[in-house]
Parts: structure tokens; sequence; C-alpha cells
């Protein structure tokens, strides 16, 4: 559980890191290089991680909790909502504890991706030529596609109200969550690259067949 929150919560940072780099290549490609050397990389990451960490790990072992009675987890796996309601004492506050959590790790990093991508869009709307808009609109397509899938679940799973209903949708794109975004990152960025496009296409047999007169 531990695992998961720590790795989903680096998610969540390295996302909104991602979408400033973005905004950095799209407003000011000719400096790019220059403001996002290989030292701020270093840092944006060990920042990511490490703040990552201290909310997670940290604060999980500074607050130990006590199970007892139940030992049931009502989930496919050991989901923190699910595992919260079977601490002994009263788990009001850890519930607190949880979404002022998940308001810091999940609607702080989106604002920020939202308030950039809103930069970048004004910045899009400036350039001139269709074809330089189109390159900026490509180069973000594949992070926003991230960024819907993994925040959505997110947001549905751990910030609005829960009832009967939505926990068995939840127990449902759970999965989809810890499994089938990570499997399908890698997919999404790499599409970009016209040598894997034109892979895939081949794969799925819908290359063209060479013509000869």
């Amino acid at each position: 559980m531990y695992a998961l929150l720590l790795f989903g919560t680096t998610e969540c940072f390295l996302l909104a890191v991602m979408a400033y780099d973005r905004y950095v290549a799209i407003s000011n490609p000719l400096r790019y290089t220059m403001i996002m050397n290989r030292t701020v990389c270093i840092l944006l990451a060990t920042a990511t991680w490490t703040a990552s960490f201290m909310i997670t790990v940290i604060q999980s072992i500074a607050n130990p909790i006590r199970f007892c009675g139940n030992n049931e987890v009502d989930h496919i796996g050991c989901e923190v909502k699910s595992v919260i309601k079977l601490i002994c004492a009263e788990s009001s506050s850890s519930q607190i504890s949880m979404y002022f959590t998940s308001t810091l790790t999940l609607v702080l990093p989106l604002g920020f991706i939202l308030f950039s991508y809103m930069r970048i869009l004004v910045t899009i709307l400036r350039i001139h030529s269709e074809g330089g808009r189109t390159k900026a609109f490509s180069t973000c397509g594949s992070h926003l596609t991230v960024v819907i899938m993994y925040y959505g679940t997110a947001i549905f799973t751990y910030l609005l109200p829960q009832n009967a209903g939505t926990h068995e949708i939840e127990k449902i794109i759970s999965p989809f969550n810890s499994v089938l975004t990570p499997m399908f990152n890698p997919l999404i960025y790499t599409l970009r690259n016209q040598e894997v496009l034109g892979a895939l296409k081949k794969l799925i047999g819908k290359k063209k067949p060479d013509i000869t007169y």
C-alpha cells in the first residue's frame, strides 16, 4: 500500500513537472536547453521523489495505526480508503488526513497543469503558421492523454464522496489506475515517434503496399 502511494504521488508531481517542461519548450524554444538543463532536471526529479516520500512513507511512519477485529479488506488490493476502515481507533482523523494529502497531491498539481496549459494555449494561438500550431499541439497531446487518464481515476477514487454504489465502481476502476495506465504510458508517449508508428501500422496490417508500374 505504501509503495503504491509513493509511486502514485510521484506520478502526480512528475506530470506537473512535465507540464512545466512542455510550457518552456513551446514558450521559449530557443532558450529551452538553457532553462531545462541537466542540473535543473536532476533537482526537479530529486524534489519530486523527496516530497512524495515525505508525504506518504514518512507520514505513515510518524503516525502508526493499529488494526483489530475484522481483517478483510473490502477491495481488490490494499487500497488506503478500505484499509482505514479497519483501524481500531476513531478513523475520522485518518480520513481527514487522507483528504488533505489527496488535495495536496492531486488538486494542486492538477491546478498547476491546467494553468501551464492555459499559458501554452495562449502561446500557440500567437503562432501564425498552421504547421507550427499542429506541431505544438502534437507535443502536448501525449501528456494530456496521460493526465486525463490518471487524474480522472485518481480524483474519483480519493476525492469524491463514497457510498455503496461508488465503492463498487471504484473496485472496478482500481486496476485501471494501478495497472493499465502505467502500461499505456510507454505506448502513448512513443506514438509520436514516426518509426514506432510505422512499425505499429505494419503490425496491424494497415501499411499500404508499394505500388510499382
